[in-house]
């Protein structure tokens, strides 16, 4: 966390605590039809509900909020997190300890439903979903994120460091290379994803640490196109004492996400050539 953006959680933070539970129903905001899945580990309990009542908090209000948790955890939920629970806020659970829990179940439960993901460590800002459910509906069939990378290949079609998958700074871009951030909330429209996306046998040995790149592979297999929201919200704000633990620190410095996408692309003969371009923009 930068030094920064340590006043700005605080307000945020007391913001949303100074409200007490029932003012998160007590309101004229419209409900979109949108599912707000997420989970979590232990460490992060004891903050986990400021995260919600960010959720709760937004200028549209999602039709539910389901976050899973591993079966581990039902007898540890923090009150200040149980407080909350109501017909739109549910606790799950899974046997499952992965990232992947995120949207993987939400799709069993709701497949036909949009289904946007999102951290367990960040404050989402009042108009995160209603900027991303927009840009839904000029976009209604494509996977809608407000954080991208861009997969750089060499000249055989090989995956470079993960590090270099940055944006070129002119030229063409290629809608196949474009993978969405989960940290910044990603949309799933309904039947957007390929049938093996719930497979955690697969999951599990190509992608463990990267449910990112597993989800970019379901989507690039189904036909599915990615692309960064052309409006968002400005980024989340960190909360504090809730990023301790990570994967991305791993995942990048040893280069894992690389070595885990060319297992998911190799496994499925997934490759990033593509006769259709963008120029000019990410988006």
């Amino acid at each position: 966390m930068k030094v920064k953006e340590i006043p700005v959680s605080i307000f945020h933070t007391l913001r949303l605590l100074s409200k007490k539970v029932e003012d998160f129903e007590l309101s004229d905001r419209k409900e979109i039809p949108v599912i707000v899945s997420l989970t979590s580990i232990p460490s992060r309990l004891h903050t986990l509900h400021i995260v919600i009542r960010s959720l709760l908090d937004q200028d549209v209000l999602p039709k539910k909020i389901l976050l899973w948790l591993n079966d581990s955890l039902k007898n540890e939920i923090p009150p200040q997190l149980s407080k909350l629970l109501s017909d739109r806020f549910e606790i799950k659970y899974s046997s499952l300890t992965c990232s992947h829990r995120k949207l993987i179940h939400s799709m069993d439960l709701f497949g036909d439903e949009i289904i946007v993901t999102c951290d367990d460590d960040l404050i989402y800002r009042k108009n995160w979903l209603k900027l991303l459910y927009e840009e839904h509906l000029k976009y209604p069939d494509d996977v809608i994120a407000n954080q991208t990378r861009y997969i750089r290949v060499d000249s055989e079609g090989g995956a470079l460091p993960y590090k270099q998958w940055t944006y070129p700074e002119k030229g063409i871009l290629n809608p196949k290379a474009i993978i969405p951030i989960g940290a910044g909330g990603v949309l799933y429209p309904p039947k957007s994803l390929a049938k093996e996306t719930t497979n955690k046998h697969l999951f599990l040995k190509l992608t463990p640490k990267a449910d990112d790149l597993w989800f970019k592979a379901m989507s690039t297999k189904h036909g599915t196109t990615s692309r960064e929201a052309s409006i968002k919200a400005d980024y989340p704000i960190p909360i504090i004492g809730s990023q301790k633990e990570s994967l991305k620190k791993t995942n990048i410095d040893k280069d894992k996400n690389r070595i885990q996408w060319i297992a998911v692309s190799e496994y499925f003969n997934i490759t990033l050539d593509d006769d259709v371009v963008i120029t000019n923009s990410k988006t």
